[in-house]
């Protein structure tokens, strides 16, 4: 059960990594420094007070970039790969039990790839948000990221398997979403 609930954060971590990448990175080392939340070696130095104010000016740039329209799609240039090596270390890092090879092949799969199909989905919204709206709708976009962010790592810490299945239920959605354009795109070509 132990490994399971691991992994559970481990992925809700990295999903948050979708919508911000420093954000799920903060709350974790916070909770790790002031709520006593027993950190892997691996992610340790986030509960450091280098690392706490490293990834607090990183989360307050990279939140406040996405308030600026056409900065934030250069943010998305840059935060998709970052977020892909963050979502990998978030389960890489929960995963310490298991052998090396077992370990980060396991990170590279489920959290790169947790965190990739969050930032592809925000990127595509943010996308069709500024062709629609001139970037100004991004505004709205860029909030309802930060909440998710926040809300899905603190749910991550305090409860993975709810967070866990917050993800699958958010990718459901998003399957539907596109499912139901491309059937209108197909209706109206």
């Amino acid at each position: 059960m132990e490994m399971i609930l691991s992994l559970a954060l481990g992925i809700s971590l990295a999903a948050a990594c979708g919508f911000r990448v420093f954000v799920p990175l903060l709350v974790l080392g916070l909770m790790g420094r002031f709520a006593e939340l027993p950190l892997t070696d691996a992610l340790a130095w986030t509960a450091t007070t280098t690392g706490l104010v490293c990834l607090a000016c990183a989360t307050l740039a990279e939140t406040l970039g996405y308030y600026i329209p056409w900065v934030d799609h250069a943010l998305d240039t840059v935060s998709t790969p970052l977020a892909l090596v963050a979502g990998t270390l978030m389960v890489g890092g929960q995963m310490e039990a298991l052998p090396d090879v077992m370990q980060w092949g396991l990170a590279i799969v489920a959290g790169a790839g947790s965190a990739g199909v969050v930032q592809a989905g925000t990127a595509t919204l943010r996308a069709a948000s500024t062709a629609t709206t001139g970037g100004l709708g991004n505004f709205v976009v860029a909030t309802g990221e930060n909440i998710m962010a926040a809300v899905g790592a603190v749910l991550a810490v305090l409860a993975p398997l709810l967070a866990g299945l917050g993800f699958v239920l958010l990718c459901l959605v998003g399957w539907m979403a596109v499912r139901r354009i491309r059937r209108r795109k197909m209706v109206t070509a």
